[in-house]
Formats: C-alpha cells, sequence, structure tokens
C-alpha cells in the first residue's frame, strides 16, 4: 500500500513541475498559456517543418521553434498538447496540427 501512495505521489509531482503531461488538464487550456505567441514544434528532418519554416520566414512571421527530439522543454509541451506528428505549431492560442498554410497565416497575422 506503501508503494501505491508513493507512486501516485511522485505521478503528480513530476506532473507538477512539467515532467510529465498531465492527462486532466485540456489542450484548449494548455493552448491558451500561448496567447500573442507563434510557437512550432518540429523536427530537423520533417519536409513539412521546413515549408512551414519558411512560410513563417517568408511572411516575416517572428515565432519559437523547438525540436522536439533535442529539447527537454520541447518534448514535454509537444507532449502536453497531444502531438501525434509535426509540425505541431500554437498560434495566439490555438493549436495548428500539420502544414495548413491557408489556418497558419490566417491565425498569425491577426497577432
Amino acid at each position: 500500500m506503501k508503494q501505491l501512495f508513493f507512486l501516485i505521489l511522485s505521478v503528480a509531482l513530476l506532473m507538477k513541475v512539467g515532467w510529465v503531461p498531465n492527462p486532466f488538464v485540456p489542450e484548449a487550456e494548455i493552448a491558451a498559456g500561448y496567447e500573442g505567441e507563434v510557437v512550432l514544434y518540429a523536427t530537423s528532418w520533417c519536409g513539412y517543418c521546413k515549408k512551414t519554416r519558411e512560410l513563417l520566414r517568408d511572411h516575416g512571421i517572428a515565432y519559437t521553434e523547438y525540436d522536439i527530439e533535442k529539447s527537454v522543454k520541447g518534448e514535454r509541451d509537444y507532449k502536453a498538447l497531444e502531438g501525434r506528428g509535426v509540425p505541431l505549431m500554437v498560434i495566439d492560442g490555438e493549436v495548428v496540427r500539420g502544414y495548413d498554410p491557408k489556418k497558419i497565416l490566417k491565425l498569425a497575422k491577426g497577432i
């Protein structure tokens, strides 16, 4: 019984500090913390990630990028957003999955 208690306590602490995503926090609540920002979760080898970077650069859109394979924070946030593929973006609190130029520009130009 003690072991179960310590396991539950350990997982709760890991969720509290952000090392383990909290499955009980809705994606919308997590994404809301990105208001006024453009954040790209990507990898170095992904062709659509490269196209997303080019799109943002060509339109002069400032963004923060996290390589989910090299950044602990990037991987943690990506998992918290229920990432299942790249690119994954959060633009002004809204999640964009995959390469969707129209949606990316529509959301990013509004910032």
